[in-house]
């Protein structure tokens, strides 16, 4: 990713009468060494009427030597230049095996050859005392210079100063202060001392106003700017010269382009020349101006561009609006820890206390930022095999009508703080709520560890071992037995209220409660460590012949929503509840465990009691639990772990900017809690989180969901996604195939096409009035090789699953997304799927399928071939009145195959 740029410079002197000029020396001409490619360069002087001489110096510097015939009132000295600012990375050497360390001496011959840049120049007491404090044991080179250039960065402020000259050192030292020159020399006399070869480098500085700013340091010039700029250069066997900026403590890179190299700084002067006595004005310009800019994660569009994009993205909602599409669409961005990349819970691990850490705080953000009065739930997320208890799950729940779930905000617990809870909150909580609900406090059931099983387990032990030092192989369980034994086998535990909502009439109900009798005389829980909630031990409680008229169903997404409900006076039950709500304190945090509920307003009604009793004890609280049942009245936010990143399950935009909104201001909390979006492989090759960035479809209820409408809009999807397999590869990670994620279709089995033929034939056009009938044809079809209707390129396990009625959300899933490192290009791949959208509403896609057979992995893998389908998909598009320009994906071809150079033979490049 380039970016290129102009630099003009300009130096005027302009004298009060016309005067005579010596020869003058121009060192304005890049380096031989200069790293930074030149496209172009121009040194113009006036006066024109001068003879030039090209020269190069003894170090190698280019030397323009002027002889000025005539007397002038001016001289002009014009450079301008075309550099291409192509990223370089400052650490990419090697050096020779004696040099890896410091100290380090160089070969008899390489001394000599290197002599004039190894003469010391200046001493003093507090060049001295400054060199005394330089650990100068055996240390891995880089990190020797990295150390110094920063100490020296440190000790001495940045100033500017116009008097001509170079300050000694010891005067630099005894300020604190000085200017790039004088840093420069500074750190070339350091260098020399420590028996290192180093010179004075001048050049260009170039500073592009940075894309994003930073995070936790300077983020650079607030404008695009150049100057005349010094550092040091440092001889480092295998390695050449290496630049040292002690001005910014950072190794020179694409921005520093030298012009001249010496031992000394007055040999690296940019003009040198004299001329007869008189008064002059002095005038000095340096501008850089950029005149082409590769597409690049970092700022993938202009402004120009994004104001086209949100035109197209204004059009299309007004045409999805016009045709009744009732579209919804959310996502599922992931993101890594900019600190820690490396780590194992950013590579491969699920779990981890950091990524715990940085959850929290991006949920509060979250929180704060969509709903100060909704819901925070802490519960349990995917649980995969080889995996001993389930992941943790934060989610986010408000209305999307605005009423409050829950009014105080203070009132909620923050896990990651420090809990004051004592352990006899749990009681007097608990007691209160009741009375809340209205039932007597005496149905308070207190819960105990079951001390026999752990007496049991201790026995297990051997003789020479004891509860504190284990040495159990599973690390869970040693943790876990240690915790037991330091609290104490008969701490009660925590406290059960059983609790079961009966509903009288749609609006009308009440609260029941019963006994909870067991033959040991006390609730001894299930033994482990998760949420008291989950460890009651509901099999001893007495038996009872299961009434068939009562029983809780799970609420039909496709049944009417109810009103607000009254709760009547509660009672207690003869019969046994077995659903239970649990109060416990765990580091000093007060959890309440909410029991299973089958309608949203139940759940609610419950909330609105727990909250009254925080209130009225001043104990916030951290809910816990069940979570509330779905409700199309609701939205849901949720933080997550996967292997490797965080997930942030956003809740589903009904237009474009909904859609803006929500990839903005997730992307800007998530960084700002220091969570990135890419990462870097060990060659240096950008990548991204690893993780996906899953797009979800539907509608603002299921019965609105288009594809279950329309069962021909998946269909088209499916067909027009087998036809241009760019739309599977460009904007999928590098795991891809048939054992991936989201294999295509034609990825898994070779006869899958032939059958997938015959179920796409049967589904009819246009509007049906059979749900289900989309998910019966395709299940078989859309999955990986195990049958996994998750793991598939189009995902239609909660569009309308024969398994539970919260699989019947009317959701399709494109999986084959990896997390894009900016927002804007995650909203141009949205926008793409919109615009599909609006296209095959009206007019459907129905074509063969494509035997890509071998082809689908020899010419895909490619930038060629993917470039020109892609070129088909943007045609497509336009002709149907959608103009998608080619230029808004050109960052996600050089992200996803970055152009590395080129050739042109035979006129064919």
């Amino acid at each position: 990713m380039t970016i290129r740029v102009a630099i003009n410079h300009i130096t005027e002197y302009r004298f009060d009468r016309p005067i005579t000029l010596h020869p003058h020396v121009v060192r304005l001409r890049p380096s031989p060494h200069c790293r930074t490619a030149i496209e172009s360069y121009s040194l113009k002087v006036s006066p024109s009427n001068h003879f030039l001489n090209w020269q190069q110096d003894p170090f190698g510097n280019y030397l323009a030597r002027y002889v000025f015939p005539e007397k002038t009132r001016e001289l002009l000295i014009h450079v301008e230049l075309i550099a291409d600012l192509t990223v370089i990375n400052p650490f990419d050497f090697f050096l020779e095996e004696q040099a890896e360390t410091i100290p380090f001496q160089y070969e008899s011959q390489l001394c000599r050859d290197l002599a004039p840049y190894l003469e010391v120049k200046e001493r003093g007491p507090l060049l001295t005392q400054w060199l005394a404090q330089v650990d100068r044991s055996k240390t891995p080179t880089v990190n020797f210079l990295v150390a110094l250039n920063q100490r020296l960065m440190a000790d001495v402020g940045y100033l500017i100063r116009m008097e001509p000259g170079v300050q000694s050192c010891e005067q630099t030292l005894s300020t604190h202060s000085g200017s790039c020159r004088d840093s420069a020399w500074l750190m070339v006399q350091v260098l020399r001392h420590l028996g290192l070869a180093a010179r004075f480098v001048s050049g260009y500085l170039v500073q592009l106003k940075s894309d994003q700013k930073s995070l936790d340091g300077p983020s650079g010039p607030a404008e695009d700017f150049t100057d005349l700029h010094a550092w040091a250069e440092v001889y480092l066997p295998g390695a050449g010269w290496i630049g040292l900026d002690a001005t910014s403590g950072l190794f020179a890179g694409e921005g520093h382009i030298p012009l001249a190299c010496t031992p000394d700084p007055i040999s690296a002067a940019p003009v040198t020349g004299a001329t007869e006595r008189a008064e002059v004005t002095f005038h000095f310009e340096n501008s850089v101006t950029r005149i082409f800019e590769d597409a690049r994660v970092t700022k993938p569009y202009t402004d120009v561009q994004w104001r086209k994009v949100e035109k197209l993205a204004l059009k299309i909602d007004q045409q999805l609006a016009v045709d009744d599409v009732r579209l919804t669409m959310g996502g599922e961005p992931t993101f890594v820890a900019i600190d820690n990349m490396d780590g194992a819970q950013w590579n491969t691990e699920a779990l981890g206390d950091e990524k715990r850490k940085l959850a929290d705080n991006l949920f509060w953000r979250l929180k704060s930022h969509y709903a100060p009065q909704g819901l925070m739930h802490i519960g349990q997320g995917k649980w995969y095999p080889g995996e001993q208890l389930p992941r943790w799950a934060l989610s986010l729940y408000w209305r999307k009508d605005r009423k409050p779930l829950w009014l105080d905000d203070r009132l909620l617990a923050n896990e990651s703080s420090l809990g004051q809870q004592p352990a006899t909150a749990g009681k007097d909580f608990i007691d209160t709520l009741a009375k809340q609900l209205g039932l007597s406090p005496e149905l308070v059931v207190p819960g105990f560890e079951d001390v026999g099983y752990y007496l049991w387990k201790e026995g297990q032990l051997p003789e020479n071992l004891d509860p504190d030092n284990n040495k159990l192989d599973d690390p869970l369980e040693r943790a876990r037995f240690r915790r037991l034994f330091a609290t104490g086998l008969t701490t009660t535990v925590g406290y059960a209220l059983p609790l079961k909502w009966q509903a009288v009439n749609e609006q009308q109900g009440r609260w029941r409660s019963s006994r909870w009798p067991f033959r040991a005389q006390h609730m001894l829980l299930v033994p482990g460590d998760s949420p008291m909630g989950l460890r009651l031990p509901l099999n001893s409680l007495p038996w009872e012949q299961p009434n068939p008229l009562e029983f809780d169903a799970e609420a039909d997404p496709f049944a009417p929503v109810s009103g607000e409900l009254i709760s009547l006076d509660s009672v207690e039950s003869k019969e046994v509840i077995h659903t239970a709500l649990c109060v416990q304190v765990r580091e000093g945090h007060l959890y309440v465990f909410m029991p299973p509920q089958t309608e949203f307003d139940v759940y609610a009604l419950l909330l609105t009691k727990i909250e009254a009793t925080a209130k009225q004890l001043e104990m916030p609280v951290i809910i816990e639990g069940y979570e509330p049942p779905s409700d199309s009245r609701i939205q849901v936010l949720q933080v997550t772990p996967d292997p490797g990143v965080i997930e942030v399950n956003v809740h589903p935009a009904s237009n474009w900017d909904e859609l803006t909104e929500i990839a903005e201001s997730v992307y800007a909390h998530a960084r700002e809690c220091r969570l990135g979006t890419e990462k870097f492989m060990l060659d240096g090759r950008h990548s991204g989180t690893g993780g996906g960035n899953h797009i979800t479809l539907g509608g603002a209820t299921p019965i609105d969901s288009p594809f279950l409408r329309r069962p021909d809009l998946l269909k088209s999807l499916i067909i027009y996604w087998q036809n241009h397999p760019s739309l599977s590869y460009l904007f999928s990670g590098l795991f891809i195939g048939p054992t991936s994620q989201s294999p295509r279709v034609d990825e898994a089995r070779d006869d899958n096409l032939y059958e997938l033929e015959m179920a796409l034939a049967r589904i009819p056009a246009g509007d049906i009035e059979q749900p289900w009938l989309v998910d019966r044809l395709l299940r078989n079809f859309l999955v990986d090789l195990t049958g996994n209707t998750h793991r598939a390129e189009f995902c239609i396990d909660k569009l309308y699953s024969p398994d539970s009625a919260g699989g019947r959300r009317g959701l399709v899933e494109f999986r084959a997304f990896e997390m894009p490192p900016h927002e804007r290009m995650g909203l141009v791949q949205i926008l793409l799927i919109r615009g599909l959208i609006a296209m095959f509403w009206r007019r459907p896609h129905d074509r063969p399928l494509v035997r890509w057979g071998t082809e689908l992995h020899d010419k895909f893998m490619l930038r060629h071939f993917i470039d020109d389908d892609f070129q088909m998909v943007i045609d497509d598009l336009c002709k149907s009145g959608y103009y998608f320009e080619r230029a808004w994906f050109d960052a996600f071809m050089e992200f996803r195959f970055p152009r590395i150079g080129g050739v042109n033979v035979a006129g064919l490049e």
